[in-house]
């Protein structure tokens, strides 16, 4: 049985799980569309599993990700662009918003 739900209902699931911290209002709107985009590509629906969600992504700063993942930045290279290249290499990006990037965890 599959019920089709909005952003609103995206944003809220979260909050009733106890999850509505683990990604910003915004993030949430990145991965809601990127999940969304994904289902349309692939005929393949996905189920809204909020725990599942919290454990395969995430939300960071490029800075946060460079020092989780050990990635070494030159002082002449962009910090964003190095880190999502590093990203984009290894995993998916879903989206960016004002200082974050979303993406699936490796």
């Amino acid at each position: 049985m599959i019920q089709t739900i909005y952003l609103n209902d995206f944003r809220n699931a979260f909050q009733a799980a106890g999850r509505g911290e683990q990604f910003t209002y915004d993030g949430l709107g990145v991965l809601f569309d990127y999940l969304e985009e994904f289902e349309q590509d692939t005929g393949e629906q996905i189920e809204l599993d909020i725990i599942a969600l919290c454990c395969e992504y995430a939300e960071s700063t490029p800075e946060e990700i460079a020092e989780d993942y050990g990635i070494e930045i030159d002082e002449d290279e962009d910090l964003e662009g190095a880190v999502l290249s590093h990203l984009n290499h290894n995993t998916r990006v879903c989206g960016t918003t004002d200082g974050t990037i979303i993406y699936l965890q490796f």
